[in-house]
C-alpha cells in the first residue's frame, strides 16, 4: 500500500467547522457558563465579593476569547465524519480526511491528540480496541492493543496489599496503543506516519487549553496529582492545579511523540524512549522492563460478527466482553420477536432484567490465548441461549441476585476515550482506549511525559476481597503477558451488508448498558442519533441490586434525568432506584441510505463488485462531556 509524504496544516485551538450543520444552537452560553461553576469549585471559591452573576459574566467572556468550540452536537456530511470526546481531536481527524486520509489515518491522528488533551482517559502509556471495516473488501478486522501483564507479574502478586492493583508502580501494564496504531496503518494508512502526529506534537508543545471535563478530572484527581511528582508538574505547575481555560503543556510528551514520529514504534519498544520510561517505572518501583517492551505483541484477527434485530454487528473478541455482551442482550430482545418488545417502560425493565442476566454470564469470559471460553463464547452469541434467558425474564417483577446465578465478582473498569470515523469511501474505525482509572496508575514518567496506565486493575486476584462478595473470576486470574478482562465496546453496523453505524463508548462497566441503549434507541425505536444518544440512560452491576438512573447537569447545561413516570412504574415492579450524576459517554456515527444514495462511481474510479451505497452521513458526539463531531 502507497504512503505519500502528505503535509497537512497545524491546527489551532479553534475547531470551529464551517462546513458542519448545526441541529442545535444553544451550547456556548449555558457551556460557559458551567465554566464558572467548575473554577468556583475546583478552586474552592466559596464567598465572592461583589455580584455572583457579575463575575460568572466576566469569566464567560474571558474563556469564549481563550477556547472556542464548535456548538454543535451533531454534523452531517456525504464526504467523511468523525465523533471523538473533545472537538478538536475531531477536528483534527477531519483535517486529515481532508488530505485525502483512510479512516485508519484519521484514528491515528485522533488517537494522539485525545491522549493529550484527555490524559485522564487515554495516551500512549495505554492500550486499546480498533474495529476497522474496510470498504473495498467488506471485511471487519480487530485489532487488539491491549495492556499485558508484565513478564514478573504472577497471580498472587497483590497477596500483601490489594490497592497496589489499583494505583502504584506496580499496577502499571505493558502500553500497547502505539504498536496497535502502527499495525493498522501499515494494513491501510496512505499518509505519511509522521505527518499523523504533528497535530497532538503541537498541542503538547505549544500547549492546549483545559477543557471542562478535564478541570473536573483534575479536581477528582488532586491527591493522586499532588503526590505523583511527574503529574504534579504537568497539571499543577506552581503548586496550583490547572483549571478550565488555563493551559497545559507536556514539552517531554512532545518529545516522546516526535521520537516516535520520525523512528516509528521502535522508539517506544525498543529505543530511548522505552528505556527512559522503564527507567521511570523502576525508579517508581515498578516491574514493567526493555523485555516487556519488546516483547509486546499486536493480536490482530477478523472482527467477531454477529446477526442482532436484523443487523450485523462487528466488534472485539474476547478479552473484550462489549461484542458478547451486546449480543446476548439484543438477542433476547430478538427472541420475543417483535420490536415492540424494546419499546417504552415495559421495554426498559427487560432491557433491566436482560442486562443482569449478561453481567452474571460474562465474568465467564478472559484472555483466550490463555483460558478456555469457547463455551461461553458460543452461549452468548447463540439466540437459543438468549432465548432460553428470556423466559426466565418476568415483566411485572424483579428478582435477587442470586436468581441469575451469578457466580464471580464483576470487573468494574473505568475511564476511557471513545472515537469513531468514517472516510468518503465508508472506510469504517470504531476505536476505544484508555489508561483504565483517572491519570491510570497515577504516574507520569518524567523523562518522557507519559501517563501510564493502571491495567492490572482489572484482573482478578485470589485475595481480593470484593464488593459483592462473590468470589473473583479465575478465569480473569494474573498471568505474565495476559491481557486483561475488558468491558470496552467499539462496534460497527452493517445491515444487507451495506455500513449504517459506528459506535462506541467510555465509562468502565457502564459502557455496555450505554452502548446497548443507544443501539436499540437508534436501531430497534427509530430515534434520531442526538435523541438516541442523550436519551436519559440506567446502569445495573448486579450487586449492589440497583437500578441507576442518570440524574445530572452535564457539560453544556442540559439536565438528563430518567421521567418520574418511567420510575414510578420501575418501582412498581419491585426495582431499588437510586440516582446518579455520571454516566458512560457514547458516541455515534450513522449512514442514512434512505437520502442521497449513490451507487457505482465515486471519487472518479468505478466501484464494481462489491457494491457500495454512499448515503448522508451524521455524526454525534455525547454532549456528557466536551466532545464535538466534525465534518469533511
Amino acid at each position: 500500500m502507497g504512503r505519500e509524504s502528505v503535509g497537512f496544516p497545524l491546527l489551532e485551538e479553534n475547531v470551529s467547522a464551517d462546513k458542519d450543520k448545526s441541529l442545535r444552537g444553544r451550547r456556548r452560553k449555558a457551556l460557559c457558563f458551567l465554566l464558572g461553576f467548575f473554577i468556583i469549585s475546583i478552586a474552592g471559591i466559596t464567598t465572592f465579593g461583589g455580584d455572583l452573576t457579575s463575575w460568572l459574566l466576566r469569566e464567560r467572556n474571558n474563556l469564549e476569547k481563550r477556547i472556542k468550540i464548535n456548538d454543535a452536537d451533531v454534523v452531517e456530511s456525504e464526504q467523511g465524519v468523525v465523533a471523538a470526546d473533545d472537538g478538536r481531536c475531531s477536528e483534527i481527524g477531519a483535517s486529515v480526511l481532508r488530505q485525502g486520509g483512510h479512516a485508519v489515518d484519521a484514528a491515528v491522528a485522533t488517537a494522539l491528540c485525545v491522549g493529550v488533551v484527555n490524559p485522564m482517559a487515554s495516551g500512549i502509556g495505554g492500550g486499546a480496541f480498533m474495529v476497522v471495516r474496510s470498504s473495498s473488501t467488506l471485511k471487519a478486522q480487530a485489532f487488539d492493543m491491549r495492556e499485558t501483564a508484565p513478564l514478573a507479574a504472577s497471580k498472587n502478586m497483590y497477596a500483601n496489599n490489594i490497592q497496589n492493583k489499583y494505583s502504584g508502580p506496580l499496577s502499571i501494564g505493558v502500553p500497547g496503543e502505539i504498536a496497535g496504531l502502527r499495525e493498522a496503518w501499515k494494513r491501510y494508512g496512505r499518509l505519511a506516519w509522521k505527518n499523523l502526529f504533528q497535530p497532538a506534537i503541537k498541542l503538547a508543545k505549544d500547549g492546549f487549553i483545559v477543557a471542562p471535563y478535564l478541570a473536573l478530572s483534575i479536581a477528582r484527581s488532586a491527591e493522586k496529582i499532588m503526590s505523583d511528582p511527574g503529574l504534579r508538574e504537568i497539571f499543577a505547575p506552581n503548586g496550583k492545579l490547572l483549571q478550565a481555560g488555563d493551559k497545559c503543556h507536556n514539552l517531554k510528551l512532545a518529545w516522546s511523540l516526535e521520537a516516535v514520529a520520525e523512528q516509528g514504534p521502535q522508539a517506544l519498544y525498543n529505543g530511548t524512549v522505552g528505556e527512559q520510561l522503564v527507567e521511570d517505572i523502576r525508579k517508581a518501583g515498578g516491574i514493567v522492563t526493555m523485555e516487556d517492551l519488546k516483547n509486546y505483541k499486536v493480536v490482530i484477527t477478523d472482527a467477531m460478527a454477529a446477526n442482532a434485530m436484523g443487523y450485523t454487528i462487528y466488534g472485539m473478541p474476547p478479552p473484550s466482553s462489549g461484542t458478547v455482551g451486546l449480543s446476548l442482550v439484543l438477542n433476547i430482545f430478538n427472541s420475543y420477536g417483535t420490536s415492540d418488545a424494546a419499546k417504552g417502560n415495559l421495554g426498559l425493565h427487560r432491557l433491566i432484567e436482560a442486562l443482569k442476566h449478561m453481567f452474571a454470564v460474562r465474568m465467564n469470559l478472559g484472555d483466550p490465548q490463555f483460558v478456555d471460553i469457547k463455551k461461553y463464547v458460543s452461549e452468548m452469541l447463540s439466540p437459543s441461549y438468549a432465548e432460553h434467558i428470556r423466559k426466565r425474564i418476568i415483566d411485572n417483577t424483579t428478582f435477587p441476585p442470586e436468581y441469575y446465578f451469578h457466580r464471580w465478582s464483576q470487573l468494574r473498569d473505568q475511564g476511557t476515550s471513545h472515537f469513531c470515523i468514517v472516510d468518503g469511501e465508508r472506510n469504517a474505525v470504531s476505536m476505544t482506549t484508555t489508561v483504565n482509572y483517572g491519570f491510570g496508575a497515577g504516574v507520569l514518567s518524567p523523562s518522557t511525559g507519559i501517563v501510564l496506565n493502571d491495567e492490572m486493575g482489572d484482573f482478578s486476584a485470589p485475595t481480593e476481597a470484593t464488593p459483592d462478595m462473590l468470589p473473583p473470576a479465575p478465569a480473569n486470574f494474573i498471568e505474565s503477558s495476559k491481557r486483561p478482562l475488558s468491558s470496552m465496546t467499539p462496534l460497527i453496523v452493517t445491515k444487507d451488508n451495506q455500513l449504517v453505524g459506528v459506535l462506541g463508548g467510555s465509562g468502565g462497566m457502564d459502557i455496555i448498558p450505554a452502548v446497548a441503549q443507544v443501539f436499540i434507541n437508534r436501531f430497534v425505536l427509530g430515534m434520531d442519533p442526538l435523541t438516541a444518544v442523550q436519551n436519559p440512560r440506567v446502569y445495573h452491576k448486579l450487586i449492589p441490586d440497583t437500578v441507576m438512573y442518570e440524574n445530572w447537569t452535564v457539560i453544556d447545561g442540559d439536565h438528563i434525568e430518567l421521567a418520574e413516570e418511567t420510575k414510578k412504574f420501575l418501582e412498581e415492579k419491585g426495582h431499588q432506584l437510586e440516582g446518579k450524576a455520571g454516566g458512560a459517554i457514547v458516541q455515534l456515527v450513522i449512514q442514512n441510505l434512505q437520502k442521497t444514495v449513490n451507487m457505482g462511481r465515486k471519487n472518479g474510479r468505478e466501484l464494481n463488485e462489491p457494491r457500495i451505497l454512499y448515503g448522508k452521513l451524521t455524526a454525534v458526539s455525547d454532549p456528557r462531556k466536551d466532545g464535538r463531531p466534525a465534518a469533511v
